[in-house]
């Protein structure tokens, strides 16, 4: 168990939840188990929170992966929810990167300008980027309706050699892109 701690990094050394320390173990079981072809590149990946969310009748596990390992997890992002999907049987697993939003007046941080990647927009775009990993966003639609609510419809990528158990998943992506944004999101493929 020992060594499965060094899979969660928090911060100011808060102690993790049991759902961190499954997720923590079966990361890390994954990473000694022989069959394994993510071996070499799970080494430097550690997780730094997880949480579920309740969905229709399913349970979403999201893992939060700090930023700087975020590269390595988009790599092998494919068969690394492939595994901890068949380790957390009946869960589906979403990868989220912690990222930081800066507010209008960042200037108080002593900062002089604000990087484009640290706006709210540009944060909620990686986000979802994130959630529907690793299928791709093929389009955008805003469907802003009579009573000035919005919807956005995301349309993700229809040559995806994964469509069956993503198309299982949309309600899934909705839900937590919701959960971690507050915004109303659907996800679905295009009609051909």
């Amino acid at each position: 168990m020992f060594n499965a701690r060094k899979k969660i990094v928090k911060e100011k050394g808060a102690a993790p939840t049991d759902l961190e320390e499954e997720v923590a173990k079966a990361l890390f079981d994954i990473e000694v188990s022989p069959s394994s072809d993510i071996k070499g590149d799970l080494r430097d990946v550690y997780m730094s929170s997880a949480q579920e969310l309740e969905v229709k009748n399913r349970v979403a596990l999201v893992v939060h992966f700090p930023f700087r390992v975020w590269k390595t997890v988009r790599k092998i992002q494919g068969r690394l929810i492939r595994e901890l999907e068949k380790k957390f049987s009946k869960k589906h697993v979403v990868f989220v990167a912690n990222r930081t939003i800066l507010d209008k007046n960042f200037r108080r941080k002593g900062l002089q300008v604000r990087p484009r990647s640290r706006t709210l927009t540009s944060v909620h775009e990686s986000i979802m980027e994130d959630v529907v990993g690793p299928t791709e966003i093929f389009g955008k639609r805003t469907r802003i309706g009579v009573d000035g609510s919005k919807l956005l419809k995301v349309i993700l990528d229809p040559k995806d050699k994964d469509k069956e158990n993503v198309e299982a998943k949309l309600a899934t992506f909705s839900a937590v892109y919701k959960k971690l944004t507050n915004k109303e999101a659907v996800f679905q493929f295009p009609e051909v």
